[in-house]
């Protein structure tokens, strides 16, 4: 008997425990990532903003979480990825807890974004998962047995999450409803600390390409600076559009920078290739409607018709199911995407469909916008389509990469869509901004001609995804029978 057969029940058995403990910090993650959905109209009220001022909330977030991904995931593969988990959950705890006593927009956007970090405990609990199987002799299965694990856990909590805000959001002061969820992360890294053991670093050598994360902070940070002079002094601000046209430079200083670098923070080498570069414009896009267009929805639903004209009149409560039904669907479109690749004869089809699915749901809010069911309706079909991308990008952009590149690539496609989402979400707050002053005393609400803008930029987007997708090579996907069954994630 090898060494491999005799330590592969071990391994096993240390990964039932291992992978128990890590369903805990994805239940947390789900929490953070549905907990505030249902209940955007009364944060606004409580902090006396105008409901499209939240989508900065959302977009400052998505600009940390873009800058976390490879900084993190990295520093995981130098250091030990329980440490960087540890201070990743620490700093998502930070920030929760400062939602929970922010008295103003500019305080609350502080800790919203440092709430950002968590985004990179999934990529971090599937590498332990990985270094923890290495002596199983079934290390890729393992994986992606406890990768289905936590995903499938994150999704249930995502709904416990929401429908606990909107069950709590008539009864509870609103600080201390902040506050629920601050306990819940804070509980996690004392889990993690606990149930979660310590492996070394790499030995390799290299570091962090600090120059080039710098470069991309500050081009990211003058391209938000320029939407928000937009968002304050309206589309004719001429210092608004001049700051644009600078963060464009700053990124063609960063992506010339990164070209020369050995060990570039962000692989644009690998991400301009003609086999990459369509699946991570797809991630791009489809970022704006599944990241971008969340608050939007939630801040239509519960506007009432009779005062404003539109919405649906909705309590946070029937929101929390709206959203519980939309992840269900997401669910649907993750799991059936092996069998709906093979009736469609290929990846490339099925993730083109997937695109239509969702440009076609969001297309539909533009005419039906006045009934639950018409709502309940738009967002399955999107919610179908989603749920398909959601598994399938990952899997395509490795199926795209060489062999040894395919870990920076999956790692791509969550950074793209990040970005795409952050912009999405400034883009979103000036059209659902009724005057252009982040002054709320006027008491203005969104006009529906800013909801009728993000529904039609959501599906525009989608369906311009669909057209990068045909103009990738023929190779770049694993079409044929010998396509991997992937999982979402």
């Amino acid at each position: 008997m090898s060494v491999t057969e005799r330590s592969a029940p071990t391994a096993v058995k240390g990964l039932a425990t291992i992978v128990g403990f890590l369903v805990l910090v994805e239940f947390a993650s789900g929490i953070l990532q549905g907990y505030y959905t249902p209940i955007y109209p009364q944060i606004a009220e409580h902090l006396s903003i105008l409901e499209g001022d939240i989508n900065w909330f959302e977009a400052a977030q998505l600009i940390v979480s873009a800058l976390c991904i490879p900084l993190l995931a990295r520093l995981g593969d130098l250091v030990g990825h329980k440490k960087v988990l540890l201070i990743s959950t620490a700093v998502t705890a930070l920030g929760s807890w400062w939602l929970a006593f922010a008295p103003g927009f500019t305080t609350f956007l502080i800790g919203w974004a440092l709430q950002g970090a968590y985004v990179v405990w999934l990529p971090l609990e599937i590498a332990i998962i990985h270094r923890r199987t290495r002596d199983s002799g079934r290390q890729e299965l393992l994986t992606r047995r406890g990768a289905a694990i936590l995903v499938g856990s994150l999704e249930l909590a995502v709904i416990i999450g929401a429908v606990s805000s909107g069950l709590l959001v008539e009864s509870m002061d609103m600080n201390l409803l902040l506050a629920l969820p601050a306990v819940v992360v804070t509980a996690v890294f004392f889990v993690i600390l606990v149930g979660i053991e310590q492996a070394p670093g790499d030995d390799s050598g290299g570091g962090i390409d600090w120059t080039g994360l710098g470069l991309v902070t500050v081009a990211l940070g003058v391209l938000m600076g320029g939407l928000v002079l937009l968002r304050v002094d309206g589309a004719g601000s001429l210092l608004g559009w001049l700051t644009l046209l600078v963060s464009v430079g700053a990124f063609v200083v960063f992506w010339r920078f990164e070209q020369r670098h050995p060990e570039p923070i962000v692989d644009v080498r690998l991400l301009s290739s003609p086999a990459q570069w369509p699946v991570q414009v797809t991630a791009f896009l489809f970022g704006i409607p599944v990241l971008g267009g969340q608050i939007p929805l939630s801040t239509y639903a519960q506007a009432d018709p009779v005062e404003r004209g539109y919405g649906l009149g909705a309590e946070p409560a029937f929101v929390s199911t709206l959203i519980g039904l939309y992840v269900i669907t997401l669910a649907i479109g993750a799991f059936t995407l092996p069998l709906t690749t093979r009736l469609l004869g290929g990846v490339r089809r099925a993730l083109v469909v997937a695109c239509c699915l969702v440009g076609v749901g969001y297309l539909l809010w533009l005419p039906f916008h006045d009934e639950t069911w018409q709502a309940l309706i738009n967002m399955g079909i999107a919610g179908v389509g989603s749920g398909a991308l959601v598994a399938a990008l990952p899997a395509a952009a490795a199926a795209a990469a060489p062999p040894e590149r395919t870990g920076i690539a999956t790692g791509m496609t969550n950074g793209t869509k990040t970005v795409g989402g952050a912009i999405a979400s400034a883009i979103f707050a000036i059209a659902l901004t009724a005057t252009g002053s982040l002054d709320a005393a006027s008491e203005q609400v969104a006009p529906l001609s800013g909801y009728l803008t993000v529904w039609a930029v959501c599906a525009g987007a989608a369906f311009l995804a669909a057209l990068a997708l045909l103009a990738a090579p023929r190779h770049a996907f694993s079409d044929g029978p010998g396509v991997p069954s992937v999982i979402p994630g």
